[in-house]
C-alpha cells in the first residue's frame, strides 16, 4: 500500500540575489516540477517506489557475474573493470560522507516542503548515496567496460534520481551532486589503479582461488 506524508507544497523566492539563494531557488523550482502530488496515478507512485528501493541491487548483482563468469580470455579485463569499479564506490562513498557532514542540508520533507510518499530518516540530503553509488558504477562502465554498458546504466541512473526527487526525499541538486562524486571519484580510482592496481589484482586472485576451490574445481565459476 503507497502511504503519503501531506507537507506544505509551496515556493517562496529568495530574498536575496546571492548565487546561493539562486541555486537553491532553481533546487526547489525544479523539485515542484517533478514531485508527485496527492493526485499523481497509484500505479505510477508505486513503480517510482520500486525503482527507488530496489534498482539499486543492480550493482552488487553485475559486479558479481562480471567477475564470476565470462570468456576465459576476457576474465582478467572483466575484473580490473571490478576493481576499478569498487575502488570507485568505495571512494565516492567516503567522499559523499565527508561532504554530507560538511555541508548538512534537509530533506525536502524536513523542511516541510512538496509531498513525500516514502519512508525515509530525516538523514542529510546532499549529496545523494543511492545517486552516488549508481551513477559512479555507471561511469566506471563507461569509461572502463563498454560505452553501450555504461549509458544504459547511466539512464537507470537517471530512473533512479527521478524516482527519488519525485516521492519527496531528495532534491534535484542532491542527485547532481552524487554524479559530480562520481565522476571525481572515477578519476581518483584510476589514478590509485595506476599507482598499486597490479599488485590489487594479482592479490585478490588469489585470494579469490583459495575462497571458491571448490566452485572453480567443480566448473561453476571461472578461475
Amino acid at each position: 500500500m503507497v502511504t503519503m506524508q501531506g507537507v506544505r507544497h509551496h515556493f517562496q523566492p529568495a530574498d536575496k540575489g546571492t548565487k546561493v539563494d539562486m541555486i537553491e531557488q532553481l533546487n526547489q523550482a525544479l523539485f515542484l516540477l517533478i514531485n508527485a502530488t496527492p493526485d499523481s496515478p497509484a500505479w505510477l507512485i508505486t513503480f517510482a517506489i520500486f525503482i527507488a528501493k530496489d534498482l539499486i541491487n543492480i550493482v552488487p548483482l553485475l559486479i558479481a557475474i562480471l567477475w564470476l563468469w565470462g570468456q576465459r580470455r576476457q576474465m582478467s579485463a572483466q575484473r580490473a573493470v571490478v576493481i576499478k569499479t569498487a575502488l570507485a564506490i568505495l571512494i565516492s562513498v567516503s567522499l559523499s560522507w565527508i561532504i554530507g557532514h560538511s555541508f548538512p542540508h534537509d530533506r525536502p520533507f524536513v523542511t516541510g516542503f512538496g509531498y513525500n510518499f516514502l519512508h525515509h530518516a530525516p538523514d542529510d540530503s546532499f549529496p545523494s548515496d543511492h545517486g552516488t553509488v549508481i551513477f559512479t558504477f555507471a561511469l566506471a562502465f563507461l569509461f572502463w567496460h563498454r560505452v553501450w554498458s555504461g549509458v544504459v546504466l547511466f539512464v537507470i541512473g537517471c530512473a533512479i534520481a527521478w524516482s527519488r526527487v519525485y516521492l519527496g526525499v531528495h532534491w534535484p541538486l542532491d542527485m547532481l551532486g552524487g554524479l559530480l562524486v562520481g565522476l571525481c571519484s572515477c578519476l581518483l580510482a584510476q589514478m590509485a589503479w595506476n599507482w598499486f592496481g597490479v599488485q590489487l589484482h594479482a592479490r585478490l586472485h588469489q585470494a579469490y582461488r583459495f575462497c571458491f576451490a571448490l566452485p572453480i574445481r567443480k566448473g561453476w565459476v571461472r578461475d
